[in-house]
Protein backbone atom coordinates (compact mmCIF):
# COMPACT_ATOMS: atom_id res chain seq x y z
CA UNK A 1 0.00 0.00 0.00
CA UNK A 2 1.03 3.38 -0.86
CA UNK A 3 1.83 6.52 1.87
CA UNK A 4 -0.64 9.27 0.88
CA UNK A 5 -0.11 12.81 2.01
CA UNK A 6 -1.25 16.34 1.25
CA UNK A 7 0.89 18.64 -0.59
CA UNK A 8 -1.44 21.39 -1.81
CA UNK A 9 -4.87 23.30 -0.01
CA UNK A 10 -7.21 26.03 -0.86
CA UNK A 11 -10.63 26.79 0.09
CA UNK A 12 -13.10 29.81 -0.59
CA UNK A 13 -15.45 30.10 2.95
CA UNK A 14 -17.42 32.86 5.49
CA UNK A 15 -14.39 33.32 7.23
CA UNK A 16 -11.91 34.01 4.29
CA UNK A 17 -10.40 32.22 1.47
CA UNK A 18 -6.69 32.08 2.66
CA UNK A 19 -5.53 29.71 5.01
CA UNK A 20 -4.15 32.92 7.40
CA UNK A 21 -7.34 34.96 7.33
CA UNK A 22 -9.43 32.00 7.74
CA UNK A 23 -7.10 31.01 10.96
CA UNK A 24 -7.08 34.92 11.70
CA UNK A 25 -10.55 35.49 11.97
CA UNK A 26 -10.98 31.99 14.54
CA UNK A 27 -8.78 33.15 16.71
CA UNK A 28 -11.17 36.74 16.53
CA UNK A 29 -14.09 33.99 17.33
CA UNK A 30 -15.78 35.80 14.34
CA UNK A 31 -19.14 34.45 13.88
CA UNK A 32 -19.91 34.91 9.82
CA UNK A 33 -23.85 34.64 10.17
CA UNK A 34 -25.48 37.08 8.61
CA UNK A 35 -29.21 38.71 8.50
CA UNK A 36 -30.05 38.10 4.61
CA UNK A 37 -33.14 40.67 3.55
CA UNK A 38 -32.67 38.90 0.24
CA UNK A 39 -34.62 36.31 2.14
CA UNK A 40 -37.27 38.68 3.32
CA UNK A 41 -38.90 38.30 -0.23
CA UNK A 42 -39.77 34.14 0.27
CA UNK A 43 -43.17 33.92 1.86
CA UNK A 44 -43.35 31.26 4.91
CA UNK A 45 -39.48 30.92 4.65
CA UNK A 46 -38.68 31.13 8.75
CA UNK A 47 -35.20 31.80 8.50
CA UNK A 48 -33.37 35.06 7.22
CA UNK A 49 -29.72 33.96 8.22
CA UNK A 50 -27.24 32.40 6.15
CA UNK A 51 -23.46 32.95 5.67
CA UNK A 52 -21.52 33.99 2.14
CA UNK A 53 -18.32 33.29 0.98
CA UNK A 54 -16.03 36.62 1.63
CA UNK A 55 -12.97 37.40 -0.31
CA UNK A 56 -13.02 35.05 -3.27
CA UNK A 57 -12.06 36.87 -6.08
CA UNK A 58 -11.49 34.67 -10.27
CA UNK A 59 -9.04 36.19 -12.35
CA UNK A 60 -9.42 37.80 -15.86
CA UNK A 61 -8.38 34.45 -17.36
CA UNK A 62 -11.58 33.10 -16.74
CA UNK A 63 -13.85 34.52 -19.46
CA UNK A 64 -17.20 33.96 -20.81
CA UNK A 65 -15.72 30.83 -22.82
CA UNK A 66 -14.41 29.31 -19.52
CA UNK A 67 -17.55 30.13 -17.75
CA UNK A 68 -20.10 28.69 -20.11
CA UNK A 69 -20.31 25.35 -18.57
CA UNK A 70 -19.69 26.75 -14.59
CA UNK A 71 -22.10 28.13 -12.01
CA UNK A 72 -21.24 29.58 -8.78
CA UNK A 73 -20.44 25.87 -6.93
CA UNK A 74 -18.34 24.93 -10.09
CA UNK A 75 -16.29 28.40 -10.26
CA UNK A 76 -15.47 28.25 -6.56
CA UNK A 77 -13.89 24.67 -6.69
CA UNK A 78 -12.14 25.30 -10.23
CA UNK A 79 -10.70 28.58 -8.79
CA UNK A 80 -9.93 26.63 -5.25
CA UNK A 81 -8.54 23.97 -7.49
CA UNK A 82 -5.60 26.13 -8.98
CA UNK A 83 -4.76 27.85 -6.12
CA UNK A 84 -4.16 24.08 -4.75
CA UNK A 85 -2.19 22.97 -7.62
CA UNK A 86 -0.28 25.68 -7.19
CA UNK A 87 0.24 25.49 -3.65
CA UNK A 88 1.42 21.98 -4.23
CA UNK A 89 3.83 23.09 -7.34
CA UNK A 90 2.01 20.62 -9.51
CA UNK A 91 0.17 23.11 -11.95
CA UNK A 92 1.43 22.82 -14.89
CA UNK A 93 3.47 19.95 -14.64
CA UNK A 94 2.98 16.84 -17.23
CA UNK A 95 1.97 14.70 -14.63
CA UNK A 96 -1.70 16.42 -14.18
CA UNK A 97 -2.60 15.70 -18.16
CA UNK A 98 -0.54 12.74 -18.70
CA UNK A 99 -3.17 10.21 -16.81
CA UNK A 100 -1.57 9.70 -12.94
CA UNK A 101 -3.57 12.56 -12.03
CA UNK A 102 -7.15 11.90 -10.97
CA UNK A 103 -10.50 14.43 -9.36
CA UNK A 104 -12.28 12.92 -6.77
CA UNK A 105 -14.91 16.13 -6.10
CA UNK A 106 -18.72 16.84 -5.10
CA UNK A 107 -21.19 19.26 -4.11
CA UNK A 108 -24.89 18.08 -3.05
CA UNK A 109 -26.34 19.38 -5.91
CA UNK A 110 -25.81 21.09 -9.61
CA UNK A 111 -25.91 24.90 -9.74
CA UNK A 112 -29.38 25.16 -8.20
CA UNK A 113 -30.42 28.47 -11.21
CA UNK A 114 -29.47 26.09 -13.77
CA UNK A 115 -32.00 23.61 -12.48
CA UNK A 116 -34.67 25.94 -11.65
CA UNK A 117 -34.31 26.95 -16.02
CA UNK A 118 -35.29 23.21 -16.88
CA UNK A 119 -38.24 23.45 -14.35
CA UNK A 120 -39.38 26.35 -16.16
CA UNK A 121 -39.44 24.57 -19.24
CA UNK A 122 -42.07 22.27 -17.50
CA UNK A 123 -44.07 24.84 -16.09
CA UNK A 124 -43.68 26.93 -19.16
CA UNK A 125 -44.40 24.45 -21.31
CA UNK A 126 -42.22 25.97 -23.41
CA UNK A 127 -38.26 25.60 -24.22
CA UNK A 128 -36.41 29.10 -23.46
CA UNK A 129 -33.43 30.36 -21.57
CA UNK A 130 -31.52 27.41 -22.37
CA UNK A 131 -28.17 26.56 -24.14
CA UNK A 132 -25.32 24.24 -24.42
CA UNK A 133 -24.07 25.04 -21.27
CA UNK A 134 -27.68 24.55 -19.13
CA UNK A 135 -27.01 20.58 -18.62
CA UNK A 136 -23.41 20.95 -17.40
CA UNK A 137 -23.86 23.26 -14.70
CA UNK A 138 -26.76 21.40 -13.03
CA UNK A 139 -25.67 18.38 -13.26
CA UNK A 140 -24.87 16.95 -9.55
CA UNK A 141 -21.57 15.88 -11.01
CA UNK A 142 -20.37 19.57 -12.25
CA UNK A 143 -17.74 20.18 -10.11
CA UNK A 144 -15.58 17.68 -10.63
CA UNK A 145 -16.48 17.73 -14.60
CA UNK A 146 -15.48 21.13 -14.70
CA UNK A 147 -12.30 21.07 -12.42
CA UNK A 148 -11.22 18.00 -14.81
CA UNK A 149 -11.75 19.85 -18.05
CA UNK A 150 -10.22 23.21 -17.05
CA UNK A 151 -6.96 20.67 -15.72
CA UNK A 152 -7.36 18.82 -18.52
CA UNK A 153 -6.64 15.96 -16.42
CA UNK A 154 -7.16 12.30 -17.84
CA UNK A 155 -7.22 10.34 -15.10
CA UNK A 156 -9.84 8.73 -12.94
CA UNK A 157 -12.74 10.84 -12.01
CA UNK A 158 -14.44 10.17 -8.92
CA UNK A 159 -18.27 11.69 -7.84
CA UNK A 160 -18.82 12.60 -4.53
CA UNK A 161 -22.34 14.02 -4.74
CA UNK A 162 -23.06 12.85 -0.91
CA UNK A 163 -25.04 16.03 0.52
CA UNK A 164 -22.65 17.14 3.85
CA UNK A 165 -20.29 14.05 3.05
CA UNK A 166 -19.57 15.08 -0.37
CA UNK A 167 -16.13 17.36 0.50
CA UNK A 168 -15.39 14.23 2.93
CA UNK A 169 -15.70 11.61 0.37
CA UNK A 170 -14.03 13.78 -2.08
CA UNK A 171 -11.30 13.15 -0.08
CA UNK A 172 -11.44 9.61 1.49
CA UNK A 173 -11.71 8.23 -2.02
CA UNK A 174 -8.67 9.93 -3.79
CA UNK A 175 -6.38 8.46 -0.89
CA UNK A 176 -7.77 4.90 -1.62
CA UNK A 177 -6.98 5.31 -5.09
CA UNK A 178 -3.24 6.96 -4.61
CA UNK A 179 -3.38 3.90 -1.69
CA UNK A 180 -3.97 1.50 -4.00
CA UNK A 181 -1.68 2.48 -6.66
CA UNK A 182 -4.56 3.88 -9.05
CA UNK A 183 -2.95 7.17 -9.04
CA UNK A 184 -0.61 9.42 -8.02
CA UNK A 185 -1.77 12.69 -7.42
CA UNK A 186 -5.53 13.44 -6.84
CA UNK A 187 -7.65 17.09 -6.98
CA UNK A 188 -10.27 16.79 -3.97
CA UNK A 189 -12.42 18.43 -2.11
CA UNK A 190 -16.18 19.58 -2.54
CA UNK A 191 -18.30 22.79 -2.46
CA UNK A 192 -21.56 24.12 -2.60
CA UNK A 193 -23.43 27.77 -3.72
CA UNK A 194 -25.33 29.43 -1.47
CA UNK A 195 -29.14 29.30 -2.53
CA UNK A 196 -32.63 29.96 -1.44
CA UNK A 197 -33.86 26.66 -2.19
CA UNK A 198 -31.05 25.14 -0.34
CA UNK A 199 -32.33 27.32 3.22
CA UNK A 200 -36.05 26.10 2.22
CA UNK A 201 -34.78 22.48 1.92
CA UNK A 202 -33.67 22.38 5.95
CA UNK A 203 -36.16 25.45 7.15
CA UNK A 204 -39.57 22.98 5.99
CA UNK A 205 -37.45 20.09 8.27
CA UNK A 206 -37.26 22.59 11.02
CA UNK A 207 -33.85 22.20 11.31
CA UNK A 208 -32.89 26.02 10.65
CA UNK A 209 -32.23 28.57 13.42
CA UNK A 210 -35.09 31.31 13.91
CA UNK A 211 -32.18 33.77 16.22
CA UNK A 212 -33.08 36.22 13.18
CA UNK A 213 -32.36 39.34 15.40
CA UNK A 214 -29.38 37.74 16.59
CA UNK A 215 -27.34 35.78 13.96
CA UNK A 216 -23.92 36.36 15.91
CA UNK A 217 -25.88 33.94 18.53
CA UNK A 218 -25.98 31.42 16.03
CA UNK A 219 -25.65 28.22 15.09
CA UNK A 220 -24.78 26.98 18.84
CA UNK A 221 -23.47 23.46 18.45
CA UNK A 222 -24.02 20.94 21.29
CA UNK A 223 -25.31 23.73 23.20
CA UNK A 224 -28.41 22.91 25.18
CA UNK A 225 -30.51 25.67 24.24
CA UNK A 226 -29.08 25.20 20.71
CA UNK A 227 -32.09 25.49 18.05
CA UNK A 228 -30.73 24.83 14.48
CA UNK A 229 -28.12 25.01 11.82
CA UNK A 230 -27.56 28.11 9.28
CA UNK A 231 -27.02 27.42 5.34
CA UNK A 232 -23.15 29.07 4.68
CA UNK A 233 -21.38 28.16 1.41
CA UNK A 234 -17.90 27.73 0.06
CA UNK A 235 -15.37 25.35 -1.27
CA UNK A 236 -12.23 23.57 0.28
CA UNK A 237 -9.53 21.78 -2.36
CA UNK A 238 -6.34 19.33 -1.48
CA UNK A 239 -4.23 18.00 -3.83
CA UNK A 240 -3.35 14.13 -1.94
CA UNK A 241 0.29 12.94 -3.36
CA UNK A 242 1.87 9.86 -3.30
CA UNK A 243 4.47 9.89 -0.56
CA UNK A 244 7.16 8.79 -2.23
CA UNK A 245 6.88 11.41 -5.27
CA UNK A 246 5.90 14.01 -3.42
CA UNK A 247 9.41 13.60 -1.43
CA UNK A 248 11.57 12.83 -4.61
CA UNK A 249 10.33 16.40 -5.72
CA UNK A 250 10.95 17.96 -2.48
CA UNK A 251 7.20 18.84 -1.79
CA UNK A 252 5.83 20.75 0.71
CA UNK A 253 3.77 18.06 2.92
CA UNK A 254 1.19 19.41 5.08
CA UNK A 255 -0.21 16.24 6.52
CA UNK A 256 -0.59 12.60 5.72
CA UNK A 257 -3.51 10.69 5.90
CA UNK A 258 -3.74 8.00 7.58
CA UNK A 259 -6.79 6.62 7.87
CA UNK A 260 -10.49 6.65 6.23
CA UNK A 261 -13.65 4.79 7.27
CA UNK A 262 -16.88 5.32 5.77
CA UNK A 263 -20.35 3.99 6.92
CA UNK A 264 -23.94 3.97 6.57
CA UNK A 265 -26.72 4.03 8.24
CA UNK A 266 -29.54 1.79 6.58
CA UNK A 267 -32.09 3.05 9.05
CA UNK A 268 -33.56 6.53 8.26
CA UNK A 269 -32.81 9.02 5.44
CA UNK A 270 -32.67 12.18 8.14
CA UNK A 271 -32.85 10.43 11.59
CA UNK A 272 -29.02 9.40 13.00
CA UNK A 273 -27.84 6.42 13.97
CA UNK A 274 -25.19 6.92 16.77
CA UNK A 275 -24.04 3.27 16.60
CA UNK A 276 -23.21 3.46 12.76
CA UNK A 277 -22.26 6.40 12.75
CA UNK A 278 -19.64 5.33 15.38
CA UNK A 279 -18.52 2.22 12.86
CA UNK A 280 -17.34 4.69 10.52
CA UNK A 281 -14.98 6.18 13.08
CA UNK A 282 -14.18 2.67 14.42
CA UNK A 283 -12.97 1.96 10.67
CA UNK A 284 -10.71 4.64 10.23
CA UNK A 285 -9.05 4.30 13.64
CA UNK A 286 -8.73 0.58 11.92
CA UNK A 287 -7.17 1.99 8.60
CA UNK A 288 -5.05 4.34 10.68
CA UNK A 289 -4.03 1.58 12.90
CA UNK A 290 -3.63 3.31 16.28
CA UNK A 291 -5.63 3.61 19.40
CA UNK A 292 -8.45 6.82 19.57
CA UNK A 293 -5.69 7.98 22.69
CA UNK A 294 -3.45 9.07 19.85
CA UNK A 295 -5.71 11.45 18.92
CA UNK A 296 -5.24 14.56 19.64
CA UNK A 297 -8.24 16.62 18.82
CA UNK A 298 -11.65 16.02 16.78
CA UNK A 299 -13.04 17.90 14.28
CA UNK A 300 -16.98 17.53 14.95
CA UNK A 301 -19.53 17.82 12.48
CA UNK A 302 -21.36 19.92 14.68
CA UNK A 303 -24.36 21.27 13.04
CA UNK A 304 -26.51 22.53 15.68
CA UNK A 305 -29.56 20.46 15.49
CA UNK A 306 -31.19 18.57 18.06
CA UNK A 307 -30.79 14.69 16.79
CA UNK A 308 -27.82 15.51 14.78
CA UNK A 309 -25.35 16.91 18.01
CA UNK A 310 -26.42 13.88 20.40
CA UNK A 311 -25.59 11.29 18.25
CA UNK A 312 -22.41 12.27 16.94
CA UNK A 313 -21.01 13.39 20.34
CA UNK A 314 -22.36 9.70 21.55
CA UNK A 315 -21.14 7.68 18.60
CA UNK A 316 -17.43 9.49 19.33
CA UNK A 317 -17.86 9.17 23.47
CA UNK A 318 -18.57 5.72 22.57
CA UNK A 319 -15.16 5.25 20.54
CA UNK A 320 -12.92 7.19 22.30
CA UNK A 321 -13.75 5.87 25.88
CA UNK A 322 -12.58 9.22 27.60
CA UNK A 323 -13.11 13.33 26.77
CA UNK A 324 -11.24 13.86 23.81
CA UNK A 325 -10.87 17.51 22.64
CA UNK A 326 -13.63 18.46 20.29
CA UNK A 327 -14.89 21.82 18.74
CA UNK A 328 -17.62 22.55 15.90
CA UNK A 329 -16.40 25.11 12.91
CA UNK A 330 -19.87 25.65 11.88
CA UNK A 331 -20.53 27.72 14.67
CA UNK A 332 -18.23 30.34 12.01
CA UNK A 333 -18.95 29.63 9.05
CA UNK A 334 -22.94 28.10 8.91
CA UNK A 335 -23.33 24.80 7.42
CA UNK A 336 -21.37 24.74 3.96
CA UNK A 337 -22.93 21.00 3.06
CA UNK A 338 -21.12 19.75 0.47
CA UNK A 339 -17.93 21.96 0.94
CA UNK A 340 -17.67 21.23 4.76
CA UNK A 341 -15.86 17.99 4.92
CA UNK A 342 -12.73 20.00 2.91
CA UNK A 343 -12.63 23.19 4.63
CA UNK A 344 -13.30 21.88 8.05
CA UNK A 345 -9.99 18.99 7.26
CA UNK A 346 -7.95 22.21 5.76
CA UNK A 347 -8.63 24.62 8.96
CA UNK A 348 -7.52 21.36 10.82
CA UNK A 349 -4.22 20.33 9.19
CA UNK A 350 -3.55 24.35 9.87
CA UNK A 351 -4.33 24.56 13.53
CA UNK A 352 -2.45 21.09 14.08
CA UNK A 353 0.29 22.90 12.63
CA UNK A 354 -0.17 25.99 14.51
CA UNK A 355 -0.66 24.02 18.20
CA UNK A 356 -4.22 26.02 18.71
CA UNK A 357 -7.73 25.14 17.58
CA UNK A 358 -11.12 27.23 17.55
CA UNK A 359 -13.91 26.64 20.20
CA UNK A 360 -16.98 26.37 19.26
CA UNK A 361 -18.55 29.56 19.31
CA UNK A 362 -22.21 30.05 21.57
CA UNK A 363 -21.58 27.13 23.44
CA UNK A 364 -22.86 28.09 27.11
CA UNK A 365 -23.88 24.75 28.21
CA UNK A 366 -23.46 21.80 26.77
CA UNK A 367 -26.78 19.42 26.11
CA UNK A 368 -26.78 16.73 28.85
CA UNK A 369 -27.61 14.52 26.23
CA UNK A 370 -24.29 14.90 24.14
CA UNK A 371 -21.96 12.64 24.79
CA UNK A 372 -19.08 13.38 27.66
CA UNK A 373 -16.18 14.72 25.26
CA UNK A 374 -14.28 17.75 26.48
CA UNK A 375 -15.89 20.67 24.15
CA UNK A 376 -13.49 23.15 23.35
CA UNK A 377 -15.58 26.45 24.12
CA UNK A 378 -15.11 30.60 25.23
CA UNK A 379 -11.70 30.52 24.20
CA UNK A 380 -8.94 28.43 21.71
CA UNK A 381 -7.05 25.94 23.08
CA UNK A 382 -2.76 25.29 23.12
CA UNK A 383 -2.56 21.50 21.88
CA UNK A 384 0.90 20.10 20.65
CA UNK A 385 -0.91 17.28 19.16
CA UNK A 386 0.62 15.30 15.89
CA UNK A 387 -2.52 13.71 14.59
CA UNK A 388 -6.44 14.74 14.01
CA UNK A 389 -9.92 13.23 13.64
CA UNK A 390 -12.13 15.15 10.76
CA UNK A 391 -15.86 13.61 10.89
CA UNK A 392 -19.00 14.28 8.90
CA UNK A 393 -22.31 12.91 8.17
CA UNK A 394 -25.07 13.16 5.70
CA UNK A 395 -28.72 12.76 5.22
CA UNK A 396 -28.99 8.97 3.41
CA UNK A 397 -27.59 7.76 6.78
CA UNK A 398 -23.85 8.39 5.30
CA UNK A 399 -21.00 8.63 7.39
CA UNK A 400 -17.54 9.64 7.18
CA UNK A 401 -14.19 9.87 9.64
CA UNK A 402 -11.04 10.88 8.26
CA UNK A 403 -7.44 10.89 10.06
CA UNK A 404 -4.66 13.28 9.48
CA UNK A 405 -0.99 12.77 10.74
CA UNK A 406 1.90 15.48 11.00
CA UNK A 407 5.26 14.56 9.27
Amino acid sequence: MKRVVVTGMSLASPLGCNAQTVFDNMQKLKNCVEYDKSLDEYDKLNTRLCARVKGFEIPSTYNRKVLRTMGPVSVMSVRTSELALEDAGLLGDDIITGGDCGVSYGSSSGSLDAIIDFYGMQVDKEVKGLNSGSYIKMMPQTTVVNISLYFKTTGRLIPTSTACTSGAMGIGYAYEAIKNGYQTVMIAGGAEELHPTQIAIFDTLYATSLKNNTPELTPSPFDKNRDGLVIGEGAGTLVLEEYEHAKKRGAKIYAEIIGFGTSTDGTHITNPNYKTMGKALELSLKDANISPDEIGYVSAHGTGTYAGDIAETKATEEIFKRPVPVSSLKSYTGHTLGACGSIEAIAAIDMMHRKWFNPTLNLNEVDNECGKLDYIKNQGREIDTNIVMSNNFAFGGINTSIIFKKI
